[in-house]
């Protein structure tokens, strides 16, 4: 799980800024269960605070980088891990020296959005900027990413493991569903109560809500939404939400909010508020 290692909750609020972050320690896990034994992998891209392009993870991975000069960008001798702010440096990809494990091994990655790489709705525009790794990619692997669903989750991390080490993108919540038999589990429901931290029109993009929207659909089954903050709720509506609550009493600080005792009560006070309609 990419948040896990690579996630926002493990950068301090003053120090989240997404040119310097990095998914090399994401890289250093998969490099650990490789030497372990481990060939098949599924990697959750959601919650990321990284714009890398994945480029840090396949550093950890033994992969180089190279500016037009033939410098390296980037070194683990030195410590140096790649970075969104290094990348409109690299020039050149060398991946001869990568884990020799990678080649018989399988990956699947589970993304939380469906963004492609870049344009209006990718990784640099939606997440944070960065330039030119697109092109890079496409001259080392001639995979073109650009507009692949799902390449610009957790800031290009996914299009750096479908290049790079031929993952699947699929959407995270439909793995999700189907190992919970999530279809069979709803059936003669009433309602659905979901929700996440935060609910706007990326919700639809392929998120946990969206999905389980789309299979409650099909049952007829009515979904309320619940988040901590509400953004484009006309959208969300429009969608099929019967509901949008945001749980936030008031004005709060993003701690407290986050806080997961004052949560639960902003959750259980709503809910309850919610079933006293019904």
């Amino acid at each position: 799980e990419m948040s896990a290692i690579s996630g926002l909750p493990l950068v301090p609020a003053d120090k989240r800024n997404p040119m310097k972050t990095t998914t090399f320690g994401t890289g250093e896990l998969i490099r650990d269960a490789l030497e372990r034994g481990c060939l098949r992998f599924v990697i959750g891209l959601g919650g990321s605070a990284t714009n890398d392009a994945g480029l840090g993870m396949l550093q950890a991975l033994g992969f180089r980088f190279f500016d037009k000069e033939g410098h390296e960008v980037g070194s683990m001798e030195k410590g140096i891990a790649l970075c969104g702010a290094l990348l409109s440096a690299i020039s050149s990809i060398d991946s001869s020296s990568a884990h020799p494990a990678l080649k018989k091994t399988c990956f699947t990655a589970a993304c939380d959005v469906r963004n492609p790489f870049f344009g209006p709705n990718g990784a640099a525009p939606v997440f944070a900027p960065h330039n030119g790794a697109d092109a890079v990619i496409f001259r080392t692997t001639g995979q073109d990413v650009s507009l692949h669903p799902g390449a610009g989750a957790a800031g290009g991390m996914g299009g750096g493991l479908h290049a790079f080490l031929d993952a699947q993108l699929k959407p995270g919540i439909e793995l999700l569903l189907e190992t919970l038999d999530f279809a069979e589990k709803i059936k003669d429901a009433d309602l659905i109560i979901t929700g996440e931290g935060k609910s706007d029109r990326q919700t639809l993009m392929g998120k946990a809500p969206s999905g389980i929207l789309q299979e409650a659909r099909r049952q007829h089954i009515p979904v309320i939404l619940l988040a901590g903050a509400i953004e484009d709720a006309g959208i969300l509506i429009a969608a099929g939400f019967r509901g949008v609550f945001s749980i936030t009493p008031s004005p709060v600080s993003l701690e407290q909010a986050m806080q997961p005792e004052f949560a639960q009560e902003n959750i259980r006070r709503t809910v309850e508020q919610i079933c006293r309609i019904f």
